[in-house]
């Protein structure tokens, strides 16, 4: 009975394709912790935030749904100027719960210190950043306030 033997450039392959594979598997199998939360939409007079572009659907919140460590996640509202008067937008998160969560998350948005005229509405996305080095938070809440100055 003859022994074949393969030639080595065969093995070789077969060994870096297997520890390709397991590699590849360990990385599929990795989780990450994500953080569930709802933030509180609250808004300075003749300013109204709403779910849709017509401005027709307010809304007081917003769910962020899970966001990995080191990830982002963004939300759109709708801003609309219900004065008088041209308004300077601003926006501010605080009010986090565990307190804790401030630390290691921020949220911004698109439309700081822009000008909205009377009558006038703009989409905005609002985005939430958790830091990659996030520790002891299964969930958070905040308060998301959105002010015109005018």
């Amino acid at each position: 009975m003859a022994i074949i033997r393969a030639p080595k450039s065969i093995i070789i392959l077969l060994t870096v394709a297997a520890f390709a594979l397991v590699t590849s598997t360990l990385a599929a199998v990795t989780v990450n912790q994500n953080f569930p939360s709802t933030g509180t939409i609250a808004s300075s007079p003749n300013i109204g935030v709403y779910a849709d572009s017509a401005c027709t659907a307010a809304i007081t919140s917003v769910s962020w749904g899970s966001t990995a460590p080191g990830g982002t996640t963004t939300q759109t509202v709708y801003v609309k100027n219900t004065g008088t008067v041209s308004m300077t937008l601003s926006m501010i998160a605080s009010n986090w719960n565990p307190l804790v969560a401030g630390t290691y998350m921020s949220i911004t948005w698109n439309k700081e210190g822009s000008t909205l005229g009377v009558g006038q509405s703009t989409a905005a996305i609002l985005t939430l950043t958790v830091s990659p080095t996030v520790t002891g938070i299964t969930n958070f809440g905040n308060t998301i306030t959105i002010s015109g100055t005018g």
